[in-house]
């Protein structure tokens, strides 16, 4: 199976463009578009997105993650192993909070280079074929990867504590995993201190909450509102504990 994990949007041809590489490489390999719609240009907030996500999926699976503003720049192209994934895509930090909760890491920088390689689109020409080539069996060192140290990022945070992405219903989710929260705790955001409810109806209409979400990180929200307009927050917005 191969997951897209991308800040390219639904709309427009470049996921297509992506997808066809997959199914020229590797057909019949099912592909699964998780997020098309990460914090754009942010790898930083993609990257604790993309930790709560991967788990849900089987070991096996490759990840093609692209949230890649340095594009054509000097950052390496890498292949992340790890908790028995492959993740394929820049070396930015996309991979940093996955390789602190993964176990055992391994890192290949890719080095094959295609015959056509566009300055700024290395989704397709670069990321996609490799991807598409562990996907269709093959080991990183057959695929024009050669091992390396996991680059990591020390200066990163466990835990997030700010918004990285905010759903279609206003919901603002943080990079913060609910389990590091004391059970009572109140958070302090856009001028306001919310206290935590299990679910949305738990609240009163129009009031705003947080809760753990389903991928178990921490998460605002109104009962039937959105807590993006409500609070004026969005991505990049920070919180802290009260008391």
């Amino acid at each position: 199976m191969i997951v897209t994990f991308t800040d390219f949007g639904a709309e427009g041809p470049y996921l297509g463009q992506v997808k066809a590489v997959f199914h020229r490489i590797a057909p019949g390999v099912p592909v699964v578009d998780l997020v098309a719609d990460a914090p754009a240009f942010d790898p930083r907030s993609s990257a604790y997105l993309l930790a709560a996500l991967a788990p849900e999926f089987p070991a096996g699976t490759v990840f093609f993650c692209v949230v890649d503003p340095g594009v054509g720049g000097v950052r390496a192209a890498m292949v992340a192993g790890i908790a028995g994934r492959l993740f394929v895509g820049p070396d930015n930090g996309l991979f940093e909070p996955l390789s602190r909760r993964g176990g055992v890491v391994r890192a290949w920088e890719i080095v094959w280079r295609p015959e056509r390689l566009s300055a700024t689109f290395h989704g397709r020409d670069l990321f996609a074929p490799i991807a598409a080539h562990l996907a269709a069996g093959r080991a990183p060192e057959t695929a024009g990867c050669e091992p390396v140290a996991f680059p990591t990022r020390p200066d990163w945070p466990d835990d997030l504590a700010a918004v990285i992405y905010v759903d279609r219903y206003g919901n603002a989710i943080t990079g913060t995993r609910a389990a590091a929260m004391p059970p009572d705790a109140e958070i302090a955001i856009g001028g306001r201190t919310l206290r935590r409810a299990r679910t949305f109806g738990d609240v009163a209409a129009g009031e705003a909450m947080w809760y753990e979400n389903a991928n178990g990180l921490v998460e605002f929200a109104v009962n039937g509102g959105r807590a993006d307009q409500s609070l004026g927050v969005g991505p990049g917005s920070s919180f802290r504990l009260v008391g």
